[in-house]
Parts: C-alpha cells; structure tokens; sequence
C-alpha cells in the first residue's frame, strides 16, 4: 500500500490523501475578491486528485496584501466568491484550506510578471508596516508598528478565520514563513524592537503565539489548524531549526494540528542550497523532536520522491506547487504510478489507461 495515498485524520477531517496543494500566490483578484481565475484554478486540482487544496496567502486586512491583485477575507462580498469555489472542491471530494496573511514590510508590490516593485499611492500602492522601520532590500521602508498596533492583529486574524469557516473551508493555516509579517517578528535579522515584542526568542514569538490562540479560539474546535513556518532563515545569526522546535512545540500546546514546514524569505541576500527535497530535513527534525505532525514542501516533483518522505517518517503530507502548475492531474498519474487508489472523475476515466 502507498503512504503517499493513505487517508490522514486531524482532528473531525479525513483527507483522502497526503499530496496536497502548496498555497500559490496568483495576484488576480479585484479588491481581494477572488474570480473565475481562481476557481479554475483551485478547482483543476480538485478533480486532479489532490487530498487538500490550500488557497493562496490571503490578506487578513487590505494592507496585508503582498500585492492589490491577492486575495482577501476582510467583508462579507470575499465570503462568498470563496464559498463558491470550495463547494465545488468538496463535490469533487476534496479538503480545502486558506492560508491566512499579512505581508507586513513585504507588501504593496506590484506582481511578479510586472516586476514586483513596491507601489507609491498614485499607483494603487499604501504604507507598509512591520516589526521594524528596515526595507526589505529595494522596497520601501515600512513604517514599524507600535506596540497598540501589534496587539490588535491576533483580531484580525481571528476575524478572518470567522469568515473562512462561514466561507466552508475545512482547514486554515497561518502563514508565519517567507519573510512576510510574523517571520519579520520571530527573525533576530529584521526585529530590533525594544518593548515586549522584541529582544529575546520568548518576546520575538509572542505575537504568533497571541494570533494562533486567537485564531484557535475563533476557529472550529473539530477542524484542524495549521501554521507554515520558515524553519531557517539561511544566514548565520538568523532563525534555526532549533527555533523551529521550540516554537512548534509552543504552537502544538496552542492547538496547531500541523506545521506546514518551509524556509528562508526572512532578508534579501541569503545563501540558499536549492536542490530537489531540500527544505525536508527542516520538516523531519520538527516532525521528530517537537512530535508534531509536519508537512514537507520544496522542489518535490516526483511520485516515487513524494512517497519516500511520507514512508520515511520524514513528514506526513507533501505539498506541491510547481510540479501541479505544470501538471493539475499529478495526483492522479502518482497514484497509478504507485499503484495505488485515487478516484478519477468519471467524466475523465475514459483517459485513466493509455
């Protein structure tokens, strides 16, 4: 039998499998509001095969948007483009989740393809605020929040789990990776705060800890909670595995069910080995030692890669993005290249056998 396609339980959820979606910025939307673009895009991985569908990295407030085309759970409108798209993963036997975020001194870019530069006002951009009054490389320099203001994000956050659950979304995870607005908090390389949410390792986590028993509270007590976390900042001085444990041990005491393990976006200049499975040992070492489920994500393409991690104990989901952008139906080709079970659509058995 195939680890990769073993059902997984957390907490009242069975995902039918672990090859799940990785979250995939697509900077698309319209005032947050996700659109046809979405829902094709997040559906085709629905009737791929794939056990949980994590949406995007979307904004808990208009500012905490990386860009003004992501998307977002501030009002009622968002609500309900999202619920249209989950119902339809779920008729195709799908879990869905939503990554909620703040990008802090990393937001008000423009997208990707347009160069990704911070945008002034007349561009449709506004002021970005952190842990700190420090740019992010060529940004802009953000405006460092005062200690009222960082008190009222575990709020926000919790708010917008409220709407996710009336959205119908079976998990949530909590994006604290990637350089974006926790991670600038939990980093020594980017806090240089002097009250209670900077210094030491205990001041520099509280904030997540604050929005994580916010968003525990506000959220389903049967669905699960995740967080993703960047479990080193690649750079001597910065954030460790080690951190890493510590702090997953802090969130799993908080209820977190998983801790969706990546690495690095912490400062613009950062030695990073990029090669296939590099980020996995960071997702065995949490798995290992703070005894909290993980799932591995980076450079992971093949089936037969994808089922090593699992059978390993390295992790117990895998998350895919690049490989699904290229192929939606990966689920589906690992299973019968695995051997395994995975229901195709019945519009689409015909193509099941060459």
């Amino acid at each position: 039998m195939s680890h990769l396609f073993e059902p997984i339980k957390l907490r009242d959820l069975v995902i039918r499998n672990r090859a799940w979606v990785s979250p995939m910025c697509q900077y698309s939307a319209t005032d947050g509001v996700p659109n046809d673009w979405h829902f094709v895009h997040l559906g085709q991985f629905a009737t791929g095969g794939a056990g949980l569908i994590i949406a995007e990295a979307t904004a808990v407030v208009p500012e905490g948007r990386i860009s003004p085309g992501d998307t977002g759970l501030w009002n009622d409108e968002q609500v309900a483009a999202w619920q249209r798209i989950n119902d339809f993963a779920h008729q195709q036997g799908a879990a869905t989740g939503v990554q909620l975020a703040h990008a802090g001194r990393k937001a008000s870019t423009s997208a990707p393809w347009e160069g990704g530069h911070s945008l002034s006002p007349s561009e449709g951009g506004w002021q970005t605020v952190s842990s700190t009054n420090e740019a992010f490389g060529d940004l802009a320099a953000p405006r460092a929040l005062t200690e009222a203001e960082v008190a009222e994000l575990p709020g926000r956050f919790a708010a917008a789990a409220r709407r996710a659950e009336q959205a119908g979304f079976d998990v949530v995870e909590l994006h604290f990776a990637h350089g974006y607005l926790a991670h600038q908090f939990y980093s020594p390389l980017v806090n240089d705060r002097t009250d209670r949410y900077g210094g030491d390792f205990d001041n520099r986590v509280r904030v997540l800890l604050e929005i994580t028993e916010a968003v525990r509270e506000a959220w389903p007590a049967d669905r699960p909670l995740f967080v993703r976390i960047s479990a080193t900042d690649w750079v001597e001085g910065g954030w460790t595995g080690e951190d890493s444990v510590r702090l997953s041990r802090l969130l799993a005491e908080r209820g977190v069910d998983l801790v969706d393990v990546s690495t690095g976006g912490a400062v613009p200049k950062a030695d990073i080995p990029v090669r296939a499975g590099y980020q996995v040992r960071f997702a065995r070492q949490v798995r290992t030692e703070a005894d909290v489920p993980t799932g591995a994500v980076g450079l992971i393409t093949s089936p037969e890669q994808a089922e090593e991690i699992v059978a390993s104990g390295s992790a117990d989901a895998v998350l895919l993005g690049r490989e699904l952008l290229r192929d939606p139906h990966w689920p589906l080709h690992a299973a019968d290249r695995l051997h395994a079970d995975n229901i195709w659509p019945k519009q689409y058995e015909r193509a099941r056998r060459g």
